[in-house]
């Protein structure tokens, strides 16, 4: 008899080899794996550059190389400069920080504006504060950063509703919730969920133009790219943004990030979050995690190369998805949430629901042997069979949302993957309907 904790046998092993070959992984906006470049280029740097990248000595000094190589590579990526780019932990404290410079830089200029002494601006109780417009399917970061700010009176936020018909933020919606007293517009770039690409360039666009005589604070405008790089083409110059958030583990490299700004500390205000050793000129200090960022600059780097092909291949493997998913259940049986007329989304993602009183989601995923995926963000895993809020801001009925599904395809992802996933689900909406 095995004791418990003894290793496992040399059959429990095999068994586990061959059950780890058979998973089909559809979760890439959850997170998605290494590049075996990336995992390489990261080795390299905990081996040689292990230096402190402040020193002069040869360890040191690869591995500021490193960090400048990589930040060469962000900025191609995102059509910035080198200098645009801000290294940080991740995207929430890149889309914390903006908010963070946002309501410092209005309190730095609002005295300067002219609209100040309580006759103009939006007043509340306590006076004038700051004002900020969002989009109501926000990831957490952004919602929950402008909730707190809320209700700690240090800002007041209005969250636009996206359309039921087109799902996305329009842009006169956003236009109409503009008030003296705004001083930034965060809108993101693609829905985690429904793949939804936001008119982001359009809203930049005739911001900028509704505002161009007026006086600081002027609107700074920001997006959360973290869904969208690695997957369709991204520029900043096109989209007319002050600040981009970059996430790493959404397109293949480590759990770190970046954030865009345009002009840091000239062209585009920056109040850093923390004060130390003056790392990242002074924006956000700290010693720098050589490794990750490099890890972070390759991918960008591939990014840069391959970007067509990756995003062909993701096209067409979705739309081989969702033909054998419409082909197995029959197109009645099957609805798919992220489909708005004239809306375009990311060529990955597929959220879709297999209608039925039995089939909600988490029901359907756990019948399944060999796929991952999910019901929808990964940041709500725990909000149990409730209906996704971004679903239903989207206008999607709540018995059809609580059944959803979101496969996101990745680089890997083959016909053969799909036509095993489309097998598993199949036998699993069979069980669930037969009560089994």
């Amino acid at each position: 008899m095995e004791e418990e904790g003894d290793p496992p046998s040399k059959d429990q092993i095999s068994l586990q080899s061959v059950e780890q070959e058979e998973r089909i992984y559809m979760d890439c906006n959850a997170t998605t794996p290494l590049e075996p470049a990336v995992i390489e280029a990261i080795t390299e740097a905990l081996q040689d550059a292990w230096g402190n990248p402040s020193s002069n000595y040869p360890p040191g000094t690869k591995a500021k190389n490193i960090i400048n190589q990589a930040r060469e590579n962000i900025a191609k990526m995102v059509g910035g400069r080198a200098d645009d780019i801000i290294l940080m932990s991740g995207g929430t404290e890149a889309n914390n920080f903006v908010f963070h410079t946002a309501i410092k830089y209005f309190w730095d200029t609002w005295g300067k504006s002219g609209l100040n002494g309580g006759k103009t601006g939006h007043l509340n109780a306590e006076g004038v504060l700051p004002h900020i417009i969002s989009s109501n399917v926000e990831h957490d970061s952004i919602k929950l950063t402008a909730d707190n700010l809320q209700k700690e009176k240090r800002a007041e936020v209005t969250f636009v509703p996206v359309s039921k018909v087109t799902g996305r933020v329009e842009v006169d919606d956003v236009l109409a919730a503009i008030r003296p007293t705004t001083c930034l517009i965060s809108i993101m770039l693609a829905n985690n969920e429904t793949g939804v690409l936001m008119p982001i360039s359009k809203i930049c666009r005739r911001v900028r133009a509704l505002t161009e005589c007026r006086l600081e604070p002027r609107i700074l405008l920001h997006t959360d790219a973290a869904q969208a790089i690695g997957k369709v083409q991204v520029n900043t110059q096109e989209l007319g943004v002050d600040y981009l958030t970059i996430v790493g583990h959404k397109f293949y490299a480590p759990r770190i990030g970046a954030l865009y700004v345009r002009g840091p500390g000239s062209t585009s205000p920056v109040f850093p979050m923390f004060f130390g050793g003056g790392q990242e000129r002074n924006f956000r200090p700290g010693t720098e995690n050589t490794p990750m960022i490099a890890g972070l600059g390759k991918a960008a780097e591939l990014v840069n190369r391959n970007l067509d092909q990756y995003e062909a291949h993701l096209r067409a493997t979705r739309d081989y998805l969702e033909e054998r998913l419409e082909a197995v259940f029959g197109k009645e049986k099957v609805h798919f949430n992220s489909h708005f007329k004239g809306t375009q989304i990311l060529p990955n993602t597929c959220n879709v629901s297999f209608l039925g009183p039995k089939l909600q989601g988490r029901m359907v995923l756990s019948r399944c042997r060999r796929l991952l995926a999910s019901v929808g963000a990964a940041c709500h895993s725990d909000r149990g069979d409730r209906p996704s809020h971004i679903l239903l801001s989207c206008g999607i009925p709540p018995t059809v949302a609580a059944n959803a599904l979101r496969l996101s395809v990745g680089r890997g992802t083959s016909r053969q993957d799909v036509d095993r996933a489309v097998e598993d689900l199949r036998e699993a909406v069979l069980q669930l309907e037969g009560g089994c």
